[in-house]
C-alpha cells in the first residue's frame, strides 16, 4: 500500500490540488478557533488550506512521496506544518498532544477491522482530554457502490500505469460504531455540505465530528500505548 501512494503522489498532487471538503474544514476551523491541530493521512497537504493561520499543524502520511509533496505545497501556498512520514495505526506523537485532528479520506484505506480500531484508538491517545476530530470516509451506500462487496480497489491512471487502492466501504451505521467501540463520542455525522439537498444514508461521503470524553485516561507515550 506505501508503494501505491508513492507512485500515484505526483499525479495525486496535480489532480487533487485543492481539498473538497473546504466548507467543512472551514466550519471546525472556526468552531475550534485556535489550537494545536493534526492531520492524520495529509497526503499533498490540500485539507490544510482551511486551518491555516488559526492553528499549529502537524500532518502524517505513511507515504513519504506524499509527504515530500506536502512540504512543497505548503512552499506553495505559504504556510508551514510539522509533517512526518508516519502510520495511522502507530502515531509518533505522545499522548494528549493535539487539541484538534481532521482526517479526510484515509480510515477507508486502511484493510482489516482490527487495524482500523488501532488507528481509531491511536487519534483518541492523541487528543487531549475534550479534544475533536473531523473524519471522513466513503459512504458504503453511495449508488456507485450498490452492487459493490464492502471492499473495493479503486483504479488511479498514471503517466505510466493504472494502480489499485483499496477502499473498505462503511455504512454510516457501522463507521459510527467503530469509532464508538475506540472510545471516541460522535457529536455528529452528516453528509457533505455540497449536496443541495442532502440524504445522509446514499451520500457519497460519511463525514463525523468525534470528541475524546473527559474521562478517558491514557497510559504511556509512544505509539500504539
Amino acid at each position: 500500500m506505501h508503494r501505491v501512494y508513492d507512485e500515484i503522489a505526483e499525479s495525486w498532487y496535480g489532480l487533487r490540488h485543492w481539498t473538497r471538503f473546504r466548507q467543512e474544514l472551514e466550519e471546525v476551523a472556526a468552531r475550534w478557533e485556535t489550537g494545536t491541530l493534526l492531520n492524520v493521512g495529509c497526503a499533498h497537504g490540500p485539507d490544510f488550506l482551511p486551518l491555516v493561520g488559526r492553528f499549529e499543524l502537524s500532518g502524517v502520511d505513511f507515504s513519504r512521496r506524499m509527504v515530500e509533496f506536502a512540504r512543497k505545497y505548503g512552499r506553495k501556498h505559504g504556510f508551514e506544518a510539522n509533517l512526518l512520514a508516519a502510520d495511522a495505526g502507530s502515531l509518533p506523537f505522545a499522548a494528549g498532544s493535539f487539541d484538534y485532528a481532521v482526517s479526510v479520506a484515509v480510515y477507508h484505506n486502511i484493510a482489516g477491522r482490527g487495524s482500523r480500531q488501532k488507528a481509531f484508538a491511536e487519534l483518541r491517545r492523541v487528543l487531549k482530554p475534550g479534544g475533536e476530530a473531523f473524519l471522513t470516509v466513503w459512504n458504503r451506500w453511495q449508488p456507485g457502490f450498490w452492487f459493490a462487496g464492502k471492499e473495493v480497489m479503486a483504479p488511479w491512471r498514471t503517466k505510466r500505469s493504472t494502480v489499485k487502492r483499496y477502499y473498505y466501504l462503511y455504512s454510516r451505521g457501522e463507521f459510527i460504531r467503530d469509532l464508538e467501540q475506540a472510545g471516541l463520542r460522535v457529536l455528529a455525522a452528516f453528509p457533505e455540505r455540497s449536496y443541495v439537498f442532502p440524504l445522509p444514508w446514499f451520500s457519497r461521503n460519511i463525514c463525523v465530528l468525534v470528541e475524546k470524553p473527559d474521562a478517558t485516561i491514557e497510559v504511556g507515550e509512544g505509539g500504539g500505548k
